[in-house]
């Protein structure tokens, strides 16, 4: 299926790129989510007419997300969870545990934006996690677990 871009989209193409997925990415992921639409000619004739505003709407959210980015960028969080004698932690300390503490930083993250290259947290100290406010912003953040006796 031929789709406009109506975002950029990782490994795929920039805003107003006419590409060809599969059916399936298109239907159930891109358009829904409004990152695509259908590539016919009269799409095709609207996107033009508001390519404009598409790319400031999209410069805009890219610059907020820089400005966001600045702040967060090298800021260390702390968490205390429960912990056995030799520092493995009883469970595990998520993305949601620490888009959690970050909004409650005063940070507008989500858990969908909290990127954990080697899984879950399972143990007590410093671990180096990062946050991608926009597919062109990606910071990182260190968080800190400590452990209390159970």
């Amino acid at each position: 299926m031929q789709i406009i871009l109506l975002d950029k989209v990782v490994n795929l193409g920039n805003l107003g790129d006419i590409v060809k997925v599969k059916d399936g990415y298109a239907r159930n992921f891109l358009i829904p989510f409004g990152r695509a639409r259908r590539a016919t000619e009269s799409a095709k004739a609207e996107f033009e007419a508001r390519r404009v505003e598409l790319e400031k709407t999209a410069a805009a959210r890219l610059a907020e997300s820089q400005k966001l980015g600045e702040k967060l960028g090298g800021t260390t969080i702390k968490l205390t969870q429960k912990a056995g004698v030799d520092g493995r932690l009883f469970g595990s300390v998520t993305n949601a545990d620490i888009a959690e503490e970050l909004v409650k930083a005063g940070y507008k993250v989500v858990k969908s934006n909290i990127r954990m290259p080697h899984g879950a947290i399972k143990v007590v100290g410093d671990s180096s996690v990062s946050v991608a406010l926009h597919t062109d912003v990606v910071v990182a953040i260190t968080v800190s677990v400590y452990g209390e006796s159970a």
